[in-house]
């Protein structure tokens, strides 16, 4: 482990909590200058976390050869209990925490004009679930990896509660509990590896791992599993998704999409297999089964909406089975398609929750048949569409292509059937994406309101553009990508009996 000879991580991950701290002394009725810190406040944490792969004098420059954690930190906080301040990024969390953000400025962008009432509230949840999110994948500490695993529900919760659609309440507190139940289970397992393994550190029960020999590994499993699972959703713990994305606000289902559901599969990554290798490869079949049926179920059920958000929310469940897929193949493809795929899901289905917003707040409907001949009416809304509709089905040159073929490779080296039947979900994919955009961008307009739509204005082209040129490097150059994670997945595979030779 190597530390920087400045906490940027902490900077980082409290930046936005800061900025959160300073709008409560804002006035209410001032909303500009709100909205403008927000923004400012995101952009510069965007900014400061690119350090992790930009070095400036001595700080920054992530090493792509070193398999441990990086800038690490860590202080006592509770040492009556073994529990300290720890933190860290490696080759798998470091992608993530450059997803969220990049993610978050662009969030916050695109509610200036969607979000009327309550503002100052607004954005101050905004900032905190950022920080939140942030805390959950840098944390080394059971403790407080639980700590921020929490703090994201409170103002998800109340982003989709206040300022969702009608149903709001009820998706809310379905979201909360779902997400509650599992966290409970966890932390009994978190409680049991602090008093058994005499830490809660996550790199000392990884070094000191003599207790794990009369451990309960598959019940301890189970209830990180069950936590995570959930979040994904792994299908069938998918029920709450679809209501919590059709309800919330289009910057909620832009994070909620981009980065919440991410520690889901990050948590199945960094603690599931870490911690628990041998019920990891016991439990792979049954994670394997499940993850298909939800590619599969996730595709065929997306095809039957009408509602164009709830389409793309479970075509969530569909994409996120290919990561689990993916992670639980145990090969170096597998788990690197599986992490460059949950940037993908990001990006792509991030966009799309974009576009449906922009044209909600046009038409406050989203109907699909309310639509129809929008490609002559607004061609660059509809050429912007076309391209995340596409990278969301994986075309070739495209981001989601190079993460789904590489998970397919991986999984084929494990079991050629698993890759056989999950590939038909690529071509269900296809279909529910095509059937999409052809009823509501070809042919004539089914609605006279149609033709007084007017096209994307300069600030959600500055929303919309920055994931649009990403969607692209990725889909043509993803060397850099895989470079970043391939001593990290290396590390993670060897107690799993697999290993990946080191990028050049």
């Amino acid at each position: 482990m190597t530390q920087s000879p400045l906490p940027l991580i902490t900077i980082v991950t409290f930046l936005p909590l800061v900025g959160a701290l300073f709008m409560l002394f804002q006035r209410r009725d001032d909303t500009a200058t709100l909205k403008r810190t927000a923004l400012i406040v995101s952009a510069i944490t965007f900014g400061v976390s690119l350090l992790f792969v930009v070095r400036v004098g001595p700080i920054g420059g992530f090493d792509l050869a070193q398999p441990g954690f990086q800038y690490y930190e860590r202080y006592d906080w509770i040492p009556a209990f073994n529990i300290g301040y720890e933190v860290g990024i490696d080759g798998i969390s470091l992608l993530l925490v450059l997803l969220t953000t990049f993610l978050s400025p662009l969030a916050i962008l695109s509610s200036f004009e969607a979000i009327k009432d309550r503002v100052k509230e607004y954005y101050i949840f905004m900032l905190i679930l950022e920080s939140g999110m942030l805390g959950v994948f840098i944390s080394l500490d059971l403790f407080l990896f639980y700590v921020f695993w929490e703090v994201t529900l409170v103002p998800m919760y109340f982003l989709v509660g206040i300022w969702g659609g009608g149903r709001r309440v009820y998706a809310a507190i379905k979201f909360f509990l779902y997400t509650m139940a599992g966290s409970i289970l966890m932390l009994l397992a978190i409680l049991w590896l602090g008093i058994n393994g005499g830490s809660f550190s996550l790199p000392t029960l990884l070094q000191n791992n003599s207790w794990l020999a009369g451990a309960p590994e598959m019940a301890l499993f189970i209830a990180f599993a069950a936590a995570f699972a959930i979040k994904v959703p792994l299908w069938p713990f998918h029920s709450w998704l679809p209501d919590a994305h059709v309800e919330a606000p289009t910057a909620g289902s832009v994070i909620l999409a981009g980065v919440l559901l991410k520690m889901g599969t990050y948590g199945f990554l960094r603690f599931n297999l870490a911690l628990f290798p041998n019920a990891s490869r016991e439990a792979a079949p049954v994670i394997a089964v499940l993850a298909i049926i939800g590619i599969i179920y996730g595709a065929i059920v997306s095809f039957a909406q009408t509602d164009v958000k709830k389409l793309v929310a479970y075509s969530s469940v569909s994409h996120l089975g290919f990561v689990m897929l993916g992670i639980f193949a145990f090969t170096p493809q597998g788990l690197q398609g599986a992490l460059l795929q949950m940037i993908n899901h990001g990006l792509s289905t991030g966009a799309l929750f974009l576009m449906i917003g922009f044209l909600y707040e046009r038409r406050h409907t989203r109907e699909m048949e309310q639509f129809g001949g929008l490609w002559k009416i607004v061609p660059v809304y509809g050429t912007l569409m076309l391209i995340v509709s596409l990278s969301s089905m994986g075309l070739p040159g495209l981001n989601g292509f190079v993460g789904e073929f590489t998970i397919l490779l991986g999984t084929w080296a494990a079991n050629p059937v698993w890759a056989a039947v999950a590939a038909t979900g690529v071509i269900l994919a296809a279909v529910y994406i095509l059937t999409m955009f052809v009823k509501m961008f070809m042919g004539e307009s089914r609605n006279e309101e149609n033709l007084h739509l007017v096209d994307l204005t300069q600030r959600e082209l500055w929303v919309i553009v920055p994931i649009v040129i990403f969607i692209f490097v990725i889909g043509l150059y993803p060397n850099p990508f895989f470079q970043t994670m391939t001593a990290s997945v290396s590390a993670l595979l060897q107690p799993l009996g697999g290993s990946v030779a080191i990028a050049p």
